[in-house]
C-alpha cells in the first residue's frame, strides 16, 4: 500500500489531538495505517471537522459529548464505533455504571435490540479495560446501601 499525503493545516491538527485524547493512540494510528488515495479526504474531513470543529468546541464538555455520542451509536446500532467511544467515554470521565445507564435510557426511544446489542459491546469492551471488577461492584452497592437502609428502618421501629 502506498503512503498517502494527509493535508494538515492548525484545523487538522487542533481535531487529531482531540481525536488522539478521546480515542487513544492505538485507534487513530489503526485508522491511519489503511488511508488510502479513496479514504483520505474521508479521513481528513472526520479529524479536521468532526473531531476539530465538534468535538474541540467549548460549548459541551467532552463528557457530554460522550454522552451524546453513546446515545447515538446505540440508536443508530453502530457497533463496530462504539467499542471505541465506550474506551473514549472512560477517559473523558464516564464511568461503567453510567455507560450502562446511558444505553438503558437509549433502549426507551431507540429499542430494545439496539440497545441489547450496545449493552453486550459495552460490556465486553469495559471487561477488556479491567472494569469487570468494577461493574460488579457498582451493581451490589445500590442494593447493599438499599438493604442497610432497610435495617436501619427496622431497628428503628423496635
Amino acid at each position: 500500500m502506498t503512503k498517502v499525503k494527509m493535508k494538515t493545516d492548525a484545523r487538522f491538527n487542533a481535531g487529531l489531538k482531540v481525536r488522539r485524547e478521546v480515542l487513544g493512540n492505538e485507534r487513530v494510528d489503526k485508522a491511519f495505517a489503511g488511508i488510502t488515495e479513496f479514504t483520505a479526504a474521508f479521513q481528513e474531513y472526520v479529524t479536521r471537522d468532526a473531531w476539530g470543529d465538534i468535538w474541540g468546541r467549548k460549548q459541551l464538555d467532552r463528557r457530554a459529548r460522550s454522552i451524546v455520542t453513546l446515545s447515538i451509536l446505540t440508536a443508530l446500532r453502530i457497533e463496530e464505533e462504539l467499542a471505541g467511544h465506550v474506551k473514549g467515554a472512560i477517559r473523558n470521565g464516564l464511568t461503567p455504571t453510567e455507560i450502562s445507564e446511558i444505553i438503558l435510557q437509549a433502549a426507551v426511544y431507540a429499542g430494545v435490540p439496539s440497545a441489547y446489542g450496545a449493552i453486550r459491546v459495552a460490556q465486553r469492551t469495559l471487561a477488556e479495560m479491567g472494569f469487570k471488577e468494577a461493574m460488579l461492584l457498582a451493581a451490589a452497592k445500590p442494593a447493599a446501601k438499599n438493604a442497610a437502609a432497610a435495617r436501619k428502618r427496622a431497628r428503628s421501629r423496635r
